[in-house]
C-alpha cells in the first residue's frame, strides 16, 4: 500500500500544473497534506432555525415569508428585504443586486435563506444571504450533514478543496496513513483511530454530534489536536536538545562583585528577586548553555536580576551582552548599567546602528578587545561584531526577537565553540498556556512579587467628550510638582481614524496648558532628539510628555504619576498594560486617564473594563489570549508555529501538561518517529526544530 505522503497531489482529478502551484502555495503537495489540511469549522445547514431563536453571530438556515423589498439609500445603496415566520422578523441586506431580484423578491414569497445574522440598522440583519425561493407544497430540503469550511487562499474555492478532500479520502485506509504515535501513548492518553478521525472530519456522518464539531470538543478533532500539539513541542524540546547538546562556559559563582553592587544600591532584593537569583546562579554554574525566560510583571526589578547575572559572568573573566529591541530601551538599559558598574570599575560598551564612522569603529575595538559588559540593540547579532570572550547573553523583551536571531547567538560565544548562556527577560506575562506551548524551549523563572513603595495604579475610563475636564486635571497635577504622560496612536492626523495625533495634541495642549513645559516624541524624530526628550523628562524639565507607544517600554521616571492614553480601544491589553507600567513607578499615588471615542466595539468595551479591574499582568495577559488569539500576541516570533491547524490553545490547554509528557516520552523512546510527525504537522515549520 503506497503512503499517502507519496502520492502526488496531481494524481487527483482537476489537478494540473497550475492548480499544484496553487495547493503548493497553502503547503499542499501530497494526499496526506490534502487530508490535513482540516476543515476550519462547519457550517450547520441540517435544520431550520425559527427567526427569534437566531443570536447575532450564528450561521443558520432560516425559512420565512417575503413582507417587503425595497431599495433604501443610505451610505452604500442597497436591497432591503424583510422576511418573517410565526416566531419574528428579520432584514436580508443586499449592496449587489439587480431588479429582477428585487422583482423577484415579490411580498408573500416563501424564501429558504442561509447566512450569519449580524447587528444593523433594522435589528439583526443577514448580509447577501444564499437564499432560493420556496413552495409551501414542496418539502424543504435540508443537507444530511454539517458542510466543511477549509481554510482558503485565492484562486482555490471551497466547492475545489471539498472535492480534493472527497477524491484523496479514497485512498486512505490505516496502511495509507500510518500512527506514527507509539501504541504506549495511544492506550495512555485514550487517543481513537488517526485514520476515522481524519475521515470523520472532512465527511461528518447525518448523526454527528453537531455541538461538539462546532465547538471544537469532538473526540476526532481532540484527537488530532493532541497529535498537532504533541508535535509542535517536539519541535520546541528538539530545538532545546540541539541548543543544550552544545557546550557553554561554566561560570563558577561570585562573591566579591555581587556583594559590592548590593552594597552600593541601598536596598535589598525582593525574595522573588533572590529565588530568581539563585536558580540563575545554578544554572550559569553549568557546562550547557543556560535558556531561562524570566518574567516579571511591569516594575517587578527584572534588570537588577540581569545585572546581577551578568556580574557572575565578569568575575568569572568572562563577557556579557545585553540587547534590547528599541533604542529608547537599549540606552536606558547603557545608562542604568553605567551607573550601576562604574563604581566597581567595570567598563561598558555601547552599540547601536545610530553609530556611524569613528565612534562605531572605536565601539566595535572596545567589544572585541573584551569590554566586560556590552549593550545595544539588535545591532549586536551583525557579523562585524567580535566578542573576546563572551559567555551570557541577555535578551529584553524576547517576543521582538525572532528564534533564528537567538540560535544566531552561538556564533557569537568563545572561539565559536562555547555557546553563551542566554536569559530571555519579558514585562509582558505569557499566560501559562502559551508559555507550555510557545515557549517549550525555555525554562521559566516569575517574579511575582513587586518592590516595597510601588503603589498599585488606579485607572479610570472616560469618554473623550470629557477631554477638557482631563486637561484640567492634568494642569492641576502637573503645577503640584507631579509629571504626566499623555499617549497617542498616531503621529499625523489621518482621515479614515478618529485618533488625535501626537502633532495636533502637542500644537493642542501647548496652547491650552501655556503655563507648562511640553515635550513631544515619537517614531520618526532623529535617536539623538528622542533621547534629549526623554532626558529633559527625567530631569523634570519637561512637566508634560507628548508620545506616541514608542515609551512602552522601559522608560522609568518615579516623578512620572499621571498617564492619559487616547483611544485605547485601538491598542492591545499587553500594550495598554506596558504603557500604564510606566506610572506607578515612585511612591506618590498614580493615575492612568483611558479617554475612548465612542461607539466602542463589544471587545474595545471588555479590554477597558478590565484594564479598569487589575494592575495584575497575568490575568490581563489570559484575557489577551482569550481576545486576541495566540499568534497576535506572539507577534512574528513563532507565526510558523502557531498556526494551528485544529488545535486551539484556550481551548486545549487542559492537555497541555500531558502533550508536554507525551513528546518527552516519545523522543527518549522512540526517536525516529518524531521526523514523520513533523513533516506531517509542521512541513514549513520545521526549522523551529533544527539550527
Amino acid at each position: 500500500m503506497t503512503l499517502l505522503v507519496n502520492i502526488p497531489v496531481t494524481q487527483l482529478k482537476g489537478v494540473g500544473t497550475v492548480m499544484a502551484e496553487k495547493l503548493a502555495k497553502v503547503g499542499i503537495e501530497n494526499l496526506q497534506d490534502v487530508l490535513f489540511h482540516l476543515p476550519s469549522r462547519y457550517q450547520d445547514r441540517t435544520k431550520v432555525t425559527p427567526i427569534a431563536a437566531l443570536k447575532p453571530g450564528q450561521d443558520a438556515v432560516i425559512l420565512g415569508t417575503v413582507m417587503a423589498a425595497n431599495i433604501v439609500m443610505g451610505r452604500r445603496r442597497s436591497l432591503l428585504v424583510r422576511i418573517q415566520d410565526a416566531t419574528g422578523s428579520i432584514s436580508l441586506r443586499f449592496f449587489h443586486f439587480s431588479v429582477a431580484q428585487k422583482n423577484a423578491l415579490q411580498q408573500g414569497t416563501l424564501i429558504r435563506c442561509y447566512g450569519e445574522a449580524r447587528a444593523g440598522a433594522t435589528g439583526l440583519e443577514i448580509y447577501h444571504p444564499e437564499y432560493r425561493a420556496q413552495s409551501a407544497e414542496q418539502p424543504i430540503t435540508l443537507d444530511d450533514s454539517l458542510t466543511a469550511i477549509y481554510p482558503t487562499t485565492e484562486g482555490l474555492t471551497q466547492q475545489r478543496l471539498r472535492s480534493l478532500a472527497e477524491q484523496a479520502l479514497a485512498f486512505l485506509s490505516p496502511l495509507s496513513l500510518p500512527e506514527w504515535l507509539p501504541t504506549s501513548i495511544l492506550d495512555s492518553y485514550q487517543l481513537g483511530p488517526l485514520e476515522q478521525a481524519v475521515r470523520y472530519l472532512h465527511q461528518p456522518p447525518p448523526d454527528a454530534a453537531t455541538e461538539q464539531l462546532l465547538n471544537g470538543t469532538h473526540w476526532a478533532q481532540q484527537r488530532l489536536a493532541f497529535e498537532e500539539l504533541l508535535t509542535h513541542q517536539l519541535s520546541m524540546q528538539r530545538m532545546r536538545n540541539v541548543l543544550q547538546a552544545q557546550k557553554a562556559p561554566m561560570l563558577a559563582a561570585a562573591n566579591s562583585l555581587p556583594a559590592q553592587f548590593l552594597a552600593n544600591l541601598g536596598f535589598t532584593p525582593t525574595h522573588a528577586q533572590q529565588r530568581v537569583g539563585e536558580e540563575i546562579t545554578w544554572d550559569l554554574q553549568q557546562n550547557k548553555p543556560m535558556l531561562r525566560l524570566l518574567q516579571g510583571d511591569v516594575g517587578a526589578g527584572k534588570t537588577l536580576v540581569a545585572a546581577l547575572a551578568a556580574l557572575q559572568a565578569i568575575e568569572a573573566g568572562y563577557q556579557v551582552a545585553l540587547m534590547a529591541p528599541t533604542e529608547i530601551l537599549a540606552e536606558q538599559h547603557y545608562l542604568n548599567f553605567k551607573k550601576w558598574f562604574n563604581p566597581l570599575n567595570i567598563e561598558v560598551a555601547w552599540l547601536a546602528g545610530k553609530l556611524k564612522g569613528k565612534v562605531r569603529a572605536q565601539a566595535l575595538e572596545q567589544i572585541a578587545q573584551g569590554a566586560p559588559m556590552v549593550v545595544g540593540t539588535h545591532a549586536l547579532f551583525q557579523n562585524e561584531v567580535q566578542f573576546a570572550r563572551l559567555a551570557l547573553a541577555i535578551i529584553d523583551e524576547q517576543h521582538r526577537f525572532g528564534v533564528q536571531q537567538r540560535l544566531a547567538l552561538r556564533e557569537k560565544g568563545v572561539e565559536g565553540r562555547l555557546s553563551p548562556h542566554q536569559l530571555i527577560m519579558t514585562a509582558t506575562p505569557i499566560p501559562r498556556t502559551l508559555a507550555m506551548s510557545a515557549y517549550a524551549d525555555l525554562d521559566t523563572s516569575i517574579l511575582d512579587e513587586l518592590p516595597p513603595g510601588r503603589t498599585p495604579v488606579n485607572t479610570v475610563v472616560l469618554s473623550d467628550v470629557r477631554r477638557n475636564d482631563v486637561i484640567e486635571r492634568v494642569r492641576a497635577a502637573c503645577l503640584e510638582g507631579r509629571q504626566a504622560y499623555w499617549v497617542c496612536t498616531l503621529i499625523e492626523e489621518s482621515d479614515e481614524l478618529t485618533c488625535q495625533a501626537a502633532q495636533t495634541t502637542y500644537e493642542e495642549l501647548s496652547q491650552s496648558l501655556t503655563e507648562l513645559n511640553i515635550g513631544l516624541v515619537h517614531g520618526r524624530l532623529k535617536p539623538a532628539e528622542k533621547a534629549q526628550i526623554m532626558e529633559d523628562f527625567k530631569q523634570n524639565k519637561l512637566h508634560l510628555l507628548i508620545a506616541t507607544t514608542v515609551i512602552e517600554v522601559g522608560v522609568d521616571v518615579p516623578n512620572a504619576s499621571l498617564m492619559i492614553i487616547e483611544n485605547p480601544e485601538r491598542l492591545g491589553l499587553a500594550q495598554l498594560h506596558q504603557l500604564r507600567g510606566r506610572v506607578g513607578r515612585g511612591s506618590i499615588a498614580s493615575h492612568c486617564v483611558l479617554l475612548y471615542h465612542a461607539p466602542l466595539s463589544q471587545i474595545g468595551r471588555e479590554r477597558l473594563a478590565i484594564m479598569r479591574e487589575t494592575n495584575d499582568g497575568f490575568v490581563i495577559a489570559e484575557k489577551d489570549l482569550e481576545l486576541r488569539g495566540p499568534g497576535e500576541m506572539l507577534g512574528t516570533r513563532q507565526t510558523g508555529l502557531l498556526q494551528f491547524k485544529v488545535a486551539d490553545l484556550m481551548r486545549d490547554s487542559a492537555m497541555l501538561p500531558a502533550v508536554r509528557d507525551a513528546a518527552l516520552e516519545l523522543l527518549e523512546h522512540h526517536p525516529q518517529q518524531a521526523e514523520p510527525l513533523l513533516e506531517r504537522w509542521l512541513k514549513h515549520g520545521q526549522h523551529y526544530g533544527q539550527v
